[in-house]
């Protein structure tokens, strides 16, 4: 068991590592390029590629694993045959996605006036981003294959490999004559480098040889009944996405794409490392006990993990909603990014962060409805809510509250969404979060949360500095303290016996 909880932190370190490249990615083009139509290239080009690769690649992994586990399964068939349909579905879709570049691109960019030079811009970075989806979509099979392998600190170290090589590429072709175009030609070098990396790790095992197939069976039947529901069930995080990126498009105001862009991804780094490291932890351990109708474990996994959630992230929500202005300027503020960019985007940080906690409790929630052998229910939700409350709730509000609507339909739509799952939940499989359950270590936790909340709202507004860097620092000390103290004077469970366990490895 400590092997396998080593091997699990590993793999989330590394992760970590590969998010924050990813998001030094985002700053340094926010430095380069600020808010204006350069960097909205960018990110509007990137976005196809980078959706087909999270919805598209991660469904067909998943299958993948699934199927290839089981015992009735001829591997090394399935490889061939799940490599060829990767293959020739990620080239199908790259060419659609490349002869329609025009009414794509267009389609993001309604309601906007875009000069030639500008669509001549996105149209071209598209065209280099694009044929990347091919070697993403890959990427993420040739993981999987990996994982099955129990290599998985090599899956993990490619995706940071990626990273690394995407920023280092692109940072260098951007400060030549290339320009903005090196971010292009960044994303496909490193795509195909990574698939390379993969490539070479795989052939080191000596197994199953990769190749192609096109040899129809039940398990290739199975694969295709299955991906459709968890591309669907896995794309809310990338709608929600698409639909921001497009409506930012109908919006006349000058940066609202990159001001979206910036701030979705700044809200998602805290909740991406924290949500990462609650599901990979605790996610192995409810498929045992799912497999052993171990009942009760289950329910205490679902309300415990909900906790841990509500412990990490509610706090981090309201620091980050108080200094959204303040985190926006320590983070983006330098070059190109001035503080016409940080007004435009602090507000629409300071919204989003409110549904940090929402969206990875739906993550992690789904888990157990999955572990159930329930794929349609959050589906459902996800839809019901990212096409209907969400979109409702932008075109209701984008007239008196411009761009910040966009963060605002994610709010509602996920608060709605969290309802529909947790009621859904609580009836169905009889799984209830600690406000509904006997557990009090739920309410122990809302006086810190109310006592942080105050000093938060006193410390950003009176404690403020001309010197953006010592106001952060300050503000961060404070909420560490009241964090912390607050949590042990109320005595919340959790973080008692984390201090206690830390006290016995010191005092050693």
């Amino acid at each position: 068991m400590n092997k396998f909880v080593k091997i699990v932190g590993a793999v989330a370190i590394i992760n970590i590592v590969a998010r924050f490249f990813g998001f030094l990615r985002e700053m340094i083009i926010g430095f380069q390029y600020g808010t204006g139509h350069i960097s909205d290239s960018i990110f509007t080009a990137y976005m196809i590629p980078n959706f087909l690769y999270l919805v598209v690649g991660g469904a067909f992994t998943t299958v993948f694993i699934s199927i290839y586990n089981r015992e009735a399964t001829d591997k090394g068939l399935f490889v061939k045959q799940s490599y060829t349909i990767v293959v020739v579905s990620a080239i199908i879709m790259t060419l659609i996605g490349m002869a329609f570049a025009n009414p794509i691109l267009e389609s993001f960019n309604t309601g906007k006036a875009v000069s030639e030079d500008q669509m001549a811009l996105t149209r071209n970075l598209y065209l280099w981003m694009m044929p990347s989806s091919i070697f993403l979509v890959l990427s993420s099979w040739y993981s999987g294959l990996l994982n099955v392998n129990q290599r998985f600190h090599l899956s993990s170290f490619a995706i940071l490999f990626y990273n690394a090589i995407f920023l280092v590429i692109a940072v260098v072709l951007s400060e030549t004559t290339i320009g903005p175009m090196g971010y292009g030609i960044s994303a496909l070098v490193s795509a195909v480098l990574m698939v390379y990396f993969l490539v070479i790790g795989y052939r080191k095992l000596d197994s199953f040889k990769v190749g192609f197939s096109f040899k129809h069976n039940v398990s290739t039947k199975e694969l295709w009944i299955m991906v459709v529901p968890i591309m669907l069930g896995g794309a809310t995080i990338q709608l929600y996405a698409l639909l921001q990126r497009y409506v930012a498009g109908l919006l006349s105001l000058e940066g609202a794409v990159s001001s979206v862009n910036y701030a979705s991804k700044l809200m998602q780094f805290p909740q991406a490392i924290l949500i990462t490291a609650v599901t990979t932890v605790i996610y192995p351990i409810l498929s045992h006990k799912e497999a052993e109708n171990d009942h009760a474990s289950i329910k205490s996994l679902y309300s415990k993990g909900l906790q841990y959630l509500f412990l990490l992230l509610i706090p981090v929500t309201i620091y980050s909603y108080f200094y959204s202005t303040n985190l926006i300027q320590v983070v983006f503020e330098y070059n190109k990014f001035d503080a016409k960019a940080t007004a435009i985007t602090a507000p629409v940080l300071a919204v989003f962060v409110l549904s940090m906690y929402f969206l990875a409790a739906n993550t992690y929630i789904t888990r157990f409805y999955y572990a159930k052998g329930d794929s349609m229910a959050p589906v459902i939700f996800s839809l019901l809510n990212v096409f209907g409350v969400n979109i409702g709730a932008i075109f209701l509000l984008v007239g008196s509250t411009g761009v910040v609507s966009i963060a605002w339909g994610t709010l509602i739509s996920s608060i709605v969404n969290f309802i529909m799952l947790i009621v859904y939940a609580s009836f169905k499989y009889d799984l209830k979060m600690g406000i509904f359950s006997k557990d009090l270590q739920f309410f122990r936790a809302m006086p810190p949360m109310i006592i942080i909340t105050i000093v938060m709202y006193f410390s950003s507004k009176y404690l403020v500095f001309e010197y953006k860097w010592i106001t952060f620092i300050v503000g961060l000390v404070i909420f560490s303290a009241v964090l912390v103290g607050s949590f042990l004077l109320f005595g919340v469970k959790e973080v008692k016996e984390f201090s206690d366990k830390l006290k016995k490895k010191f005092l050693k």
